[in-house]
């Protein structure tokens, strides 16, 4: 939890900024703007308080107008302007401005909720098994649990183990002797060693094939890892936090996934809710998704209006916080105005059933079933594809099928369409 303070005067023209910089994890301190301050203390202060702010604080004004924000530049304080009408995205983008880039963008109290208990989590040495949708966040609760924990001295390394060729994937974990195989000219001592003294992040570990589901299981157990080619173990000092997209039990029960290194997995298991879930945070994400995006932008950051976000907010999200991301890129290009607005928002349509459609045949052509099944398969790809927003990984995971067969399938839509 960060701390930030606020002067009396900004508490007395909007009351519930406090409420919603609490629920975002602040530790609010209400001061009085000429008050002594701390060293690299944040105030958010009124724009008519500006002689007691320094370049790090928040000025903000009620106006009647469009609201506005103009960034901090030339030892100036940021400013925020805005009115009744925007009060609510300006109360996010206010809490956006004053976080710390390690901690992730929260408005939902449940949320909070969660960020407290991997506050806590966070202190201690245990495994953590953050589960969740592709999008609510696993990357970004796993780097702030590195950064509120004692390892911060040491690196971060963060692995997607489903982009790790399978053939290698022992050698990038483990490292290896040179020599070891053919094409290993030289050593490399692997993730794990590349990690030693900090954290290292296994994303979609349900991704490992079973045989180093057991040397994993081995090195956390031991605090050791045993190189390819080498005949002795190398002791390492990493804390791991894993990531998964579907429910590892159910992978255990399918005998995709060891139990032993499930259970040596989940000593602090962290579960990450659908956006949809959440809609407290879809404010916060935006905001922040909105501040990055201006500092590539010409004309500065772009306000939603009100109606925009009550869109946002009554959209399903089946790609969470990545669709939402996309959302708002497509919003800032294809916009009309000088504002995001509610039809500046290209939201696809609700998520369609899983499962496969089948594709009625034409009246004039005999009905095959082997041709049916087969449009079947092809019609649950294009699903897949839309549903993870093309995520290839994630389709094939969908479907239950491998990315090599998602290839073959993709290569014979596009076969189909070039006939």
């Amino acid at each position: 939890m960060s701390s930030l303070d606020m002067s009396r005067g900004v508490c007395a023209l909007v009351p519930g900024l406090q409420h919603w910089l609490e629920n975002a994890l602040f530790a609010v301190r209400v001061v009085d703007a000429a008050a002594p301050r701390e060293r690299d203390s944040r105030r958010v202060l009124l724009a008519t308080e500006i002689g007691h702010a320094t370049h790090r604080d928040i000025l903000i004004s009620l106006v009647d107008g469009a609201p506005s924000l103009v960034a901090a530049a030339n030892g100036l304080p940021a400013r925020v302007a805005f009115g009744l009408e925007d009060m609510g995205f300006a109360f996010a983008l206010i809490a956006e401005l004053a976080r710390p880039a390690a901690i992730p963008a929260v408005g939902d109290s449940a949320s909070a909720r969660l960020m407290t208990l991997a506050g806590r989590v966070a202190r201690s040495e245990a495994t953590v098994l953050i589960q969740g949708d592709t999008g609510t966040g696993k990357e970004g609760m796993a780097r702030f649990l590195h950064a509120q924990s004692g390892r911060t001295s040491g690196d971060f390394i963060a692995v997607n183990c489903a982009a790790l060729p399978e053939t290698m994937m022992e050698a990038m974990l483990f490292g290896h002797r040179k020599g070891s195989f053919t094409g290993a000219a030289n050593a490399s001592e692997g993730l794990f060693l590349a990690a030693d003294g900090g954290t290292l992040f296994l994303d979609e570990i349900a991704e490992l094939p079973v045989a180093l589901q057991a040397k994993l299981l081995r090195a956390l157990q031991e605090g050791e890892v045993l190189p390819v080619g080498a005949t002795h173990a190398v002791p390492v000092n990493v804390r791991v936090i894993a990531a998964c997209n579907r429910d590892l039990a159910a992978e255990c029960a399918a005998g995709r996934f060891r139990e032993d290194l499930y259970w040596r997995l989940n000593v602090m298991p962290l579960d990450l809710r659908p956006l949809a879930e959440r809609p407290g945070d879809i404010a916060a994400i935006a905001a922040a998704m909105l501040l990055r995006f201006s500092d590539m932008a010409k004309d500065g950051f772009v306000w939603p209006t009100a109606a925009a976000l009550d869109k946002l907010a009554a959209h399903a999200w089946p790609g969470n916080a990545r669709e939402l991301g996309n959302v708002l890129q497509r919003a800032l290009v294809l916009r009309d105005g000088d504002r995001i607005d509610a039809h500046d928002l290209h939201l696809a349509s609700a998520p369609r059933p899983q499962g496969l459609h089948i594709v009625s045949p034409e009246p004039a052509e005999p009905v095959r079933l082997r041709d049916v099944a087969h449009h079947s398969k092809l019609e649950a790809v294009r699903t897949a594809l839309r549903e993870t927003d093309g995520h290839r990984a994630a389709a094939a995971r969908k479907l239950g099928i491998s990315e090599r067969t998602l290839r073959y399938r993709l290569a014979e839509m596009r076969d189909l369409a070039a006939a």
